[in-house]
């Protein structure tokens, strides 16, 4: 089956009509029907499938209870109406890759495996890469049985209607044991490959980055009775955060957004008693990071007290930054540069991704392909035909360097 068909057949799951984005959440119906999809592909192959104790899916070519398998893939869950690319295109190109290196007769000394990774996105539990956080024990069992959606229901709730045994959660090492190198096709979420007129990147590393909490507490009144000196209004505040935001960004050299806001009582005609919004921050480098996070509570503090209001900061996640190996980076280098028209640049990025999770345990390295408007977590994410089909030119020669070594 050609890219092209099983990007069609993939296109239309979980599409919402209204936005034209994508509603892929985590054990849900339109996440049954992707992973259908997976156990398809891999059958229609010949290949070895299997569903780990955390949900996440896997084909094999070659017995991977030998060891030192090489493992591709992605995930399949979406943002909120988010676009086609993010996840998916590393899935597709899986199974396209190796369609390619088998019309090419390649030969393995290595297994080589594809996998789903579940609920990378963390749209409705609120925490990204469950599955690969699960497998490789950054995320415990008795963490992951207190995650619950915005309906209330845990996730342990969700995987058993979804048919599978929440019971089995935790650390899976012997899994990890099977992978001697992991590599993640990604669609850039930037335009650096656009500006630079590269089709495929290499990632150097994952940026430092988190979320944090502001809670600003003022007091509910009356918006049309209350005199503007009287007022304890937690949104002013809060306005300020977002806009030192922007501007310690801009100074670091980094990204910061307040893209999530709650407010109470949330009326057209009430004055605020609280304003809660989470910042998202990343940056280059840990120093970076900190100056921005240090410079919009400290302006956030200011701005509180100057207004009687209350102001509680808290960091709700936390990832450092992740070196992709080196040596692994160097030998996807080593074998694209064999192509003396394909140049490769080597890049890092702000995106979190499964591949960054995994990198503490395992060998792990990512190829990007080129994102020509740089939009991404949007409907209107997009790479060209042409790009995409050099991805997974690309996956199938980095496949086949490192299986047949």
């Amino acid at each position: 089956m050609s890219f092209h068909s099983m990007w069609a057949e993939l296109l239309p799951v979980g599409r919402s009509s209204a936005s034209g984005g994508y509603r892929r959440y985590a054990w849900t119906g339109a996440d049954a029907d992707c992973r259908t999809w997976f156990r398809e592909q891999a059958g229609a192959r010949g290949l070895a499938y299997e569903t780990d104790r955390n949900g996440n899916q896997w084909a094999w070519l070659g017995d991977p209870a030998a060891g030192n398998a090489v493992v591709t893939g992605s995930h399949l869950d979406s943002v909120p109406d988010g676009g086609a690319f993010d996840g998916p295109l590393g899935v597709v190109s899986a199974f396209a890759a190796l369609d390619e290196l088998r019309g090419r007769g390649a030969r393995f000394t290595r297994p080589l495996g594809i996998v789903n990774f579940g609920d990378e996105e963390g749209a409705r539990f609120g925490l990204a890469c469950v599955g690969s956080r699960l497998t490789s024990g950054a995320l415990t069992a008795e963490q992951a049985h207190r995650l619950t959606d915005a309906d209330g229901i845990t996730l342990p709730q969700a995987m058993e209607a979804a048919g599978h045994d929440p019971d089995t959660l935790g650390p899976d090492p012997e899994r990890l044991a099977r992978i001697g190198a992991f590599v993640e096709l990604h669609v850039e979420q930037g335009r650096a490959l656009d500006l630079s007129g590269d089709r495929i990147g290499i990632a150097s590393a994952i940026w430092p980055h988190g979320r944090w909490r502001f809670d600003f507490r003022g007091e509910a009144n009356h918006a049309g009775t209350t005199r503007l000196t009287d007022r304890h209004d937690p949104m002013l505040p809060y306005a300020e955060a977002v806009l030192a935001a922007r501007r310690e960004a801009e100074l670091a050299g980094a990204v910061a957004t307040f893209g999530k806001v709650a407010v109470e009582p949330n009326g057209v005609n009430a004055v605020p008693s609280l304003v809660r919004g989470w910042l998202d921050s990343r940056a280059a480098d840990q120093e970076g990071l900190d100056a921005v996070v240090a410079g919009v509570e400290k302006a956030a503090r200011e701005h509180a007290a100057a207004h009687g209001v209350d102001l509680g900061v808290e960091c709700e996640s936390f990832t450092p930054v992740v070196d992709f190996d080196h040596a692994l980076r160097d030998e996807l280098a080593r074998i694209l540069g064999k192509e003396a028209d394909l140049r490769v640049p080597v890049l890092g990025t702000g995106a979190g991704h499964d591949a960054g999770i995994l990198s503490g345990r395992v060998p792990t390295a990512m190829l990007f392909v080129r994102n020509p408007t740089g939009v991404s977590h949007s409907p209107a994410e997009h790479a060209a035909e042409d790009d995409c089909a050099a991805g997974v030119h690309a996956l199938a020669d980095v496949l086949e360097g490192l299986a047949r070594t």
